[in-house]
């Protein structure tokens, strides 16, 4: 008898784990997604990734929206539903007693809990330049992702991987994951995380994206994981919009123009230097660093700000 599962999730790494649900033939009974936001400068009306996708592909599950689970109604539309799982995968939301209460709540949670529990999870380990990440599935509680952990899975962190990169690799391996513990939930034995390890991560804000020239690799690490959103930029409001490593040892004045090549400039670092090789001015459209130099008539020596 197929198990019916409540699926509660946002972005494009909860729907790859839904894709896998319904592959192997669960039940979706209900998807539970955040409320359809304004998006850019026009500002249009945009659903979540994943609501998008099952109305794109004409899936027949019912949606619901709410802007808080504690709602009134909520715990009986949820209860109605008689679920044998409730999945959560980047819900954006938490979870009340009152809901958790109702069946077993499965959190795939994109770290190696008790590491990075909070909203940003990908994002920290590129700042942190860890060796390794992973999905940790977990019996959700009241706290934030402190549950008993059910199983783990790794992922070592080579040196081209971004943000999107591991965003994409980590929803399979999270997809992979959650048909795995569902197979075997009944004879897992959870395990309580290691209180002295455990550390947070919050939401990402706009200013996160400020940056100067103050060191290469950290300017790397904040490239990786922020390249998506919110990229970074000076204080002026100047974006780097595609930069990589060129060394982390060298002592140079901050924004100095040490080189200027066909297909990216060296710009200088307190401690190091990078390639610029796409920029956008404030108000102005992206195009590459080569262009910008000779557009604004800067010559090496020079210093960008």
């Amino acid at each position: 008898m197929s198990k019916k599962i409540i699926f509660m999730g946002t972005p494009q790494y909860a729907t790859v784990i839904l894709q896998e649900l319904i592959k192997n033939e669960y039940e979706i009974i209900a998807l539970f997604t955040q409320e359809d936001k304004k998006v850019g400068r026009k500002q249009i009306i945009t659903a979540p990734h994943i609501k998008q996708y099952i109305l794109d592909n004409n899936i027949n599950i019912p949606i619901f929206q709410p802007k808080n689970l504690k709602e009134a109604g909520m715990k009986e539309i949820i209860s109605s539903l008689n679920p044998d799982f409730i999945i959560v995968a980047a819900y954006g939301q938490i979870l009340p007693q009152v809901i958790l209460d109702i069946a077993p709540c499965i959190n795939l949670h994109a770290s190696l809990l008790p590491k990075y529990r909070g909203a940003s999870p990908i994002q920290e380990c590129l700042l942190n330049n860890d060796s390794y990440t992973g999905v940790t599935a977990m019996n959700m509680e009241a706290g934030l992702d402190s549950g008993d952990i059910l199983a783990l899975k790794y992922l070592k962190i080579e040196g081209f991987m971004d943000v999107e990169y591991l965003f994409d690799k980590l929803s399979y391996i999270a997809a992979s994951l959650t048909i795995e513990i569902l197979q075997n939930y009944s004879i897992i034995n959870p395990k309580k995380q290691n209180s002295s390890q455990v550390s947070f991560c919050g939401k990402i804000k706009k200013e996160d994206g400020q940056v100067s020239f103050n060191n290469a690799s950290q300017l790397i690490s904040k490239y990786k994981a922020y390249r998506f959103w919110p990229g970074l930029f000076l204080q002026s409001g100047f974006k780097l919009k595609q930069i990589e490593l060129n060394e982390n040892t060298s002592s140079n004045k901050n924004g100095k123009i040490l080189e200027i090549n066909k297909n990216n400039i060296i710009v200088g670092c307190k401690i190091g230097s990078i390639k610029l090789i796409r920029v956008q001015q404030v108000s102005k459209k992206e195009v590459s660093a080569t262009d910008y130099v000779r557009g604004s008539r800067l010559s090496i020596g020079d210093i960008i700000t």
